[in-house]
């Protein structure tokens, strides 16, 4: 039985300096977007080199991980170990955008965000339904189709480490609940992670 469990988050930045890794635990009550968690990445590097490297863990125990990388003004580079799983969280949801997903931005109806998708090489021109309910949602007894658009195992930019010792196959390769601590090891930051955890 699981009534009464309380979903466990971990958040943490780890930012990369002159002096070595820097670490953070962080509260994302305030963070509702993808742009939010990297304002929030780029003021852990304020005062010092634009260029500074963050790492923003998030983690929901046993679930899922996800890492965001901002690299000073550039674009924030994710990679989410579980989709599906990572779907079913309002942290997670953070980190699924459209263009992950393969959807038009705003668009709400993740039924529809499953036909959209070109996954088997289909012509554009065919008929989109997004006026029928999916046939699975018959099958579906809780209701919850949060998670219907995010494919089950990883999603991103696996390589978003590569160059910080982590290659893309070890990434893959991580399961939830050790791999945070794992990644730390690799970068040399895992005293300064395990601090704040």
């Amino acid at each position: 039985m699981t009534s009464g469990r309380v979903t466990v988050y971990f958040a943490a930045l780890l930012a990369r300096t002159e002096d070595g890794w820097e670490a953070s635990d962080t509260e994302l009550d305030d963070v509702e977007t993808l742009s939010d968690l990297t304002d929030l990445a780029r003021e852990a590097t304020a005062g010092s080199a634009e260029d500074d490297t963050v790492l923003v863990f998030i983690e929901q125990e046993g679930a899922w991980f996800g890492v965001v990388r901002v690299d000073g003004e550039e674009d924030p580079r994710i990679y989410v170990s579980d989709a599906a799983a990572a779907a079913r969280s309002s942290y997670g949801e953070i980190l699924l955008t459209d263009e992950m997903l393969g959807r038009e931005p705003g668009t709400d109806d993740p039924g529809v965000d499953l036909d959209a998708l070109d996954l088997d090489g289909t012509e554009d021109g065919e008929p989109a339904a997004s006026d029928a309910v999916p046939d699975t949602a018959d099958d579906d007894d809780t209701g919850d189709t949060s998670g219907e658009a995010a494919p089950a195992g990883p999603l991103g930019d696996s390589g978003l480490m590569a160059d910080l010792g982590v290659p893309e196959k070890e990434l893959l390769a991580l399961e939830p609940g050790d791999a945070l601590s794992d990644i730390a090891e690799i970068l040399g930051a895992a005293e300064v992670l395990e601090a704040v955890r």
